[in-house]
Order: structure tokens, then C-alpha cells, then sequence
């Protein structure tokens, strides 16, 4: 089958210098990482409400109410730490064995890693607490440093002129 062919030429038959080292596998780590953070997120969002009143309480009911919830909720949380430290290590292997020299995927890469930043932030953000709260209000207003668009771009992302509803639910 084809599918089959794609898997055991990707996974099994691939060709590796035989020197290779453990530092290569941080990459592949990123992947199962990836993998258990979409997993355990969909399940997370069957029961999360995204709304300023509501949002701490849903992710208490998925802690204490849901079944096996509290374990998808700290497997999400822990697999988020582990996620970056594969990602750190990747890059520092990266940095270490001068892949920087290939500029494409290096670029790529560097996007990537703002990329994820971006969205760990947001996923901090979602369960708006108080340290979601003013973790949002601090690192938000670090754009207002900007020149000349840093205010507007703020009071963009904010969906007004301060934290509120808006903020949560863009």
C-alpha cells in the first residue's frame, strides 16, 4: 500500500550518517510532543468556555467534574514545559552544529519558534486567572513600545482599551 511505502521509506528505511548522536532526536521528540498537545487541547476545548465570567470556572469543572479531566488538563500543562525544552534543545543543537549555515530552513525555523511562542502564550492566557490576566495586560503592553503603531496595535489586540472580553474571546 502506499501509505504503508511513504511510513517505512520516512521512518524505517531512512538514510543516517552513522555518527549520528542523541542530539538528533529532539526533533522527532518535538513531534510526539506536538501530537499529545493537539490531542489533549481538542479534548480540553469540548469543555472549555471562552468568556470572561465563565472561562476559570469550565477549566475547574474539567479539574474536578469531567472524567480524567484533571489528568488531560496537567498532561496539557507539563507537555507545554516539555514541548519547549525539546524545542530549546533542538535549537541549541542547531546553533551547536551550525545548521544556521543552511538559511532557509533556518528561517523557517526561527518563524517556527515565534510561531509557538505566540501560541503558548495565548494558550496561558486562556484559562484567566489572575496571573492569565495580568500575564496578558504585561506582555501586550510590551508592543506599545513600538514606534509610531505600538498603541494601536495594542488597543487591536486587546479589542479595546484595556484586558476584557474581547481579549479573550479574539
Amino acid at each position: 500500500h502506499p501509505l504503508f511505502k511513504i511510513i517505512n521509506d520516512s521512518l524505517i528505511d531512512l538514510p543516517a550518517p552513522s555518527n549520528i548522536s542523541s542530539w538528533w532526536n529532539f526533533g522527532s521528540l518535538l513531534g510526539i510532543c506536538l501530537a499529545i498537545q493537539i490531542l489533549t487541547g481538542l479534548f480540553l476545548a469540548m469543555h472549555y468556555t471562552s468568556d470572561t465570567t465563565t472561562a476559570f470556572q469550565s477549566v475547574t469543572h474539567i479539574c474536578r467534574d469531567v472524567n480524567y479531566g484533571w489528568i488531560l488538563r496537567y498532561l496539557h500543562a507539563n507537555g507545554a514545559s516539555m514541548f519547549f525544552i525539546c524545542l530549546f534543545l533542538h535549537v541549541g543543537r542547531g546553533l551547536y552544529y551550525g545548521s544556521y549555515v543552511y538559511k532557509e530552513t533556518w528561517n523557517v525555523g526561527v518563524i517556527l519558534l515565534f510561531a509557538v511562542m505566540a501560541t503558548a502564550f495565548m494558550g496561558y492566557v486562556l484559562p484567566w486567572g489572575q496571573m492569565s490576566f495580568w500575564g496578558a495586560t504585561v506582555i501586550t503592553n510590551l508592543l506599545s513600545a513600538i514606534p509610531y503603531i505600538g498603541t494601536n496595535l495594542v488597543e487591536w489586540i486587546w479589542g479595546g482599551f484595556s484586558v476584557d472580553k474581547a481579549t479573550l474571546t479574539r
